[in-house]
């Protein structure tokens, strides 16, 4: 860990010391000089975000990784609310090609998002080669009716559906009508999307799953903005999570990686004139 203060500039706000998960920084009261501990540090930039007078110098985040923080131009709530509104999960897809600074400022976001203990560990592939977006349907398909197959053998049957009624009333069905309209040259996995974003951790991140998420929510509101239809890959997903063996990020030439989200995209064939209000808000004060 690399980190000095410049004694000099330093206004003593003792901001540092508030803002740093790992405590490194201490300042014994109000206005005293601040001192720096030896622990470790996650490198999460807040103390160079933070001091007002570019006092901290760290390692990690060399001048030019530093930029001042235009806050007028950020939207006003009620334009992030109206954003919030009318993202929709398009699957009306259109096969014109979705822009690459489109697609770069999609993943920018997504990279933006916040990763627990700031290990940054998640990682994208994006797959614009119909047959690569082929093998990933291919793939679902094929784990569903693996499981298909499973949960109709007559034993297991007999053992689940008196405890189980609805996989066999609703989720069976469900997933024979994706394997009915592949095999019929229809896709209803990635609904003929151009683009495929899958996003992945080393298999043994903790918090995989939800860093992945948080990355795939600034992903699809960027991607909102730009006018991009997509939608969350969730039969892809679940074929994942039904895989104890874990093929497709192989497949994808990808090693010792679990792919935990992703989104599928395009360009609209046409664009939602309203937006619909949600049921009612459930929230519980305590």
């Amino acid at each position: 860990m690399e980190i000095t203060i410049n004694k000099e500039s330093c206004i003593r706000c003792g901001k540092c010391v508030t803002i740093c998960p790992s405590e490194i920084f201490t300042q014994e009261k109000a206005g005293a000089q601040i001192e720096i501990q030896d622990k470790y540090c996650i490198a999460c930039g807040h103390c160079v975000a933070v001091c007002p007078t570019a006092s901290i110098t760290h390692a990690d985040f060399p001048a030019d990784c530093i930029h001042p923080a235009d806050r007028a131009t950020l939207p006003s709530p009620e334009q992030f609310m109206q954003l919030c509104r009318i993202r929709r999960s398009n699957r009306a897809f259109s096969n014109k090609p979705i822009p690459e600074e489109y697609l770069q400022k999609i993943l920018e976001a997504a990279h933006r998002a916040p990763t627990a203990t700031n290990l940054q560990e998640v990682e994208y592939i994006l797959i614009t080669d119909p047959e690569k977006l082929f093998l990933i349907r291919k793939y679902t398909v094929e784990t569903f009716a693996s499981l298909i197959r499973m949960l109709k053998f007559p034993l297991i049957k007999l053992l689940l559906k008196p405890f189980r009624a609805e996989l066999y009333k609703k989720v069976i069905p469900s997933l024979e009508r994706l394997v009915r309209a592949h095999n019929a040259g229809k896709d209803l996995i990635l609904r003929n999307a151009t683009a495929v974003i899958l996003i992945h951790t080393p298999t043994k991140c903790r918090f995989g799953s939800q860093d992945s998420n948080l990355a795939y929510q600034n992903a699809s509101l960027m991607a909102e903005t730009l006018g991009v239809s997509q939608f969350y890959t969730g039969f892809v997903c679940a074929a994942i999570q039904q895989d104890k063996h874990n093929k497709l990020p192989r497949l994808l030439g990808l090693k010792d990686r679990y792919i935990h989200a992703g989104m599928a995209l395009a360009m609209p064939r046409f664009q939602y004139p309203n937006y619909i209000d949600r049921k009612e808000i459930k929230v519980t004060r305590l």
